[in-house]
C-alpha cells in the first residue's frame, strides 16, 4: 500500500470515515450551489432558492448516503471492507447537509434578518462561502488521495465552479424559454 505523505496515521479514527465525509461534502456544496445558481440564473425568488435548496438537501443527500450504504455493504460481502454501512451512510449523509447547508447560509440569513444590504448581495455571499467550502473540502480530498492539497482544493473549487456555470446557464436559458 502507497505511504501517503500527508497523513501519516491512516488508521487513526478521525480518518475511518473521512473519505465518506469528504465525498459527501463536496456533492452537498456542489449540488446545493448549483440548485442556488439555476434558480438565480432563472431570476426566481429568493424563497424559490430555499425551497429547492433544501429539497435537494435532504433527498440528494438521502440518496448519497443510500448509495454509499449499498456499496459498503457490497465490498463487505467481497472481503474488501471491514466497514459498518449504517455509519458510513450517516457519515456521507451529515457531511452532506452540513456542508451542503453552507451555499444556503446567506439565503438564511436574509430570509431571517430582511437586511437589504444581505438580500442584494446573497448570491454572491453564498459563491464566496461555497467556493471556501470547496476548496477547504478539496484540501481534505488531497490528503485522502494522497495528492497534494493545493493542487486537489484547486481541481475541486473548478469542478464546483464549472457546475454551478453550467446551473445558473440553465435557469437562465429555461427561464427565456418558459417565458
Amino acid at each position: 500500500m502507497m505511504q501517503n505523505k500527508y497523513l501519516a496515521h491512516k488508521n487513526h479514527l478521525e480518518y475511518k470515515y473521512l473519505p465518506e465525509i469528504v465525498f459527501g461534502g463536496i456533492d452537498g456544496s456542489v449540488t446545493t450551489f448549483a440548485v442556488v445558481s439555476g434558480v438565480v440564473g432563472a431570476s426566481l425568488s429568493s424563497s424559490i432558492v430555499l425551497i429547492l435548496g433544501f429539497a435537494n438537501l435532504i433527498a440528494d443527500g438521502f440518496s448519497m448516503a443510500t448509495s454509499d450504504y449499498f456499496s459498503t455493504k457490497t465490498r463487505n460481502e467481497q472481503g474488501t471492507s471491514r466497514q459498518k454501512p449504517t455509519k458510513t451512510a450517516f457519515a456521507t449523509f451529515l457531511a452532506f447537509l452540513v456542508i451542503g447547508l453552507i451555499p444556503l447560509l446567506p439565503f438564511i440569513t436574509a430570509f431571517i434578518t430582511k437586511s437589504s444590504y444581505v438580500i442584494e448581495n446573497q448570491f454572491l455571499y453564498s459563491a464566496i462561502l461555497t467556493g471556501l467550502a470547496l476548496v477547504i473540502v478539496g484540501s481534505l480530498k488531497g490528503i485522502i488521495t494522497g495528492k497534494h492539497p493545493v493542487k486537489s482544493a484547486v481541481e475541486t473549487f473548478i469542478i464546483g465552479s464549472v457546475a454551478a456555470a453550467l446551473a445558473f446557464v440553465a435557469g437562465y436559458l429555461l427561464s427565456i424559454l418558459v417565458s
